[in-house]
């Protein structure tokens, strides 16, 4: 758990003060998502203390009841495209603890991911020590997903890199195809990276199309490790959970610095 310098403890502002100001931080506005961004959950009360999280979990409400918060922000939230609609059941418990503690619930899904300062991918590539130097696809006009460039590097470099600014090892595929051995050589050296983090393993075609030497997201499915050997690029699955930590910190310390408020992180273990 770490919280981020304040000044004031007294202040307060409305959900929807908090919500208008990361609105148009991020440029919700922009984006076609799978959930609603912004204000989910309205606990009807003023916001004097934020915790902030990856996901919306039980857990993590249960954490923001016991730090005495009236609000929490997330990257993951609820309300997903196809997902069934009553508040029943785990999705039931969930909000009806928020509202039995008057805690509002604010999430951001893609805008978070692809914000150029405090966006999970930005947030990924500096602690990575990487330059961002574009979009993973330039065509289009809010990408999710980027293009670093970083010291030449072999793999285990950059996995020991990953494992220390991540707290766990990443599962590397290799791009050393064993009937391709000549134009995939283990010796090659990483300088060119693609990045987008969380479920975006299917993102690793587009990467290789834009000449990239790895690619970094955070799952990995059976079919990845083909594709990773077949078009002879680097895969390092480093946690969904663990590549998106980032963005929600960056925006909780903007949070902070611009309403004067206390904004916490409380980390909800998660190995996947």
């Amino acid at each position: 758990m770490t919280q981020n310098t304040i000044k004031s403890l007294t202040s307060s502002i409305s959900a929807q003060e908090l919500t208008q100001f990361c609105d148009e931080y991020l440029s919700t506005s922009a984006f076609k998502d799978y959930a609603p961004n912004g204000l989910q959950v309205d606990g009807g009360r003023p916001i004097q203390r934020i915790v902030t999280g990856v996901t919306a979990c039980e857990a993590l409400i249960d954490a923001a009841i016991a730090d005495n918060a009236d609000a929490i922000m997330v990257h993951h939230g609820y309300f997903w495209k196809g997902e069934p609609a009553p508040l029943t059941g785990m999705k039931g418990r969930r909000v009806r603890k928020l509202m039995q503690h008057g805690i509002s619930m604010i999430g951001y899904h893609l805008p978070l991911d692809a914000h150029p300062v405090v966006g999970n991918n930005a947030q990924l590539i500096d602690v990575l020590g990487m330059t961002m130097t574009g979009a993973l696809y330039p065509s289009e006009s809010h990408p999710v997903g980027n293009i670093a460039t970083c010291t030449p590097q072999t793999t285990d470099d950059l996995i020991t890199t990953i494992t220390q600014v991540l707290g766990r090892v990443p599962l590397h595929i290799s791009a050393n195809y064993e009937n391709n051995a000549d134009a995939h050589s283990q010796n090659r050296l990483i300088k060119r990276v693609g990045i987008c983090t969380g479920g975006a393993q299917d993102m690793i075609e587009q990467a290789a199309a834009m000449g990239c030497d790895a690619f970094i997201s955070g799952e990995i499915s059976e079919r990845t490790t083909h594709s990773a050997r077949e078009l002879g690029i680097d895969y390092f699955a480093c946690g969904h959970h663990a590549t998106e930590r980032g963005g929600i910190q960056a925006l909780g310390d903007i949070v902070a610095k611009k309403f004067e408020l206390p904004v916490t992180f409380i980390d909800i273990n998660n190995p996947a």
